[in-house]
């Protein structure tokens, strides 16, 4: 199951969209506080989170995931990148760092590397 946490709806709704549309299951959140009070949290494969959002950003997110002993690989997206950030999440184990706009093909190279660092390439 792939997990989507992002505060823009219409940003959630295209990448349910577009993982559905590659065969996964996916699942959308509007906020990292609800993906973790969620049951999705050990069923997730992957995980797609903005960087900047209302209440815990996505480096938060990864923080208390890692905190939790969670190593689920993640794909930060973000439409205001900061300097340092990529290589800050990156060297706490995420896959991928897309600047907003992303093209499909971007994020789904992203998604088979994500995977197949679990195991769980379906295409």
């Amino acid at each position: 199951m792939i997990s989507i946490v992002d505060d823009d709806p219409s940003v959630r709704e295209a990448m349910l969209g577009l993982v559905r549309s590659l065969g996964f299951e996916a699942v959308t959140f509007p906020s990292a506080e609800e993906f973790l009070q969620s049951e999705q949290i050990d069923g997730t494969t992957c995980l797609i989170t903005d960087l900047h959002m209302p209440g815990l950003s996505g480096i938060e997110l990864q923080s208390q995931l890692i905190s939790r002993g969670s190593s689920v690989p993640i794909i930060f997206v973000t439409a205001s990148p900061e300097r340092g950030i990529e290589a800050r999440v990156r060297s706490a184990g995420a896959v991928g760092f897309l600047n907003k706009p992303f093209d499909d093909r971007t994020l789904i190279e992203c998604l088979d590397q994500a995977l197949r660092r679990c195991g769980d390439v379906k295409h």
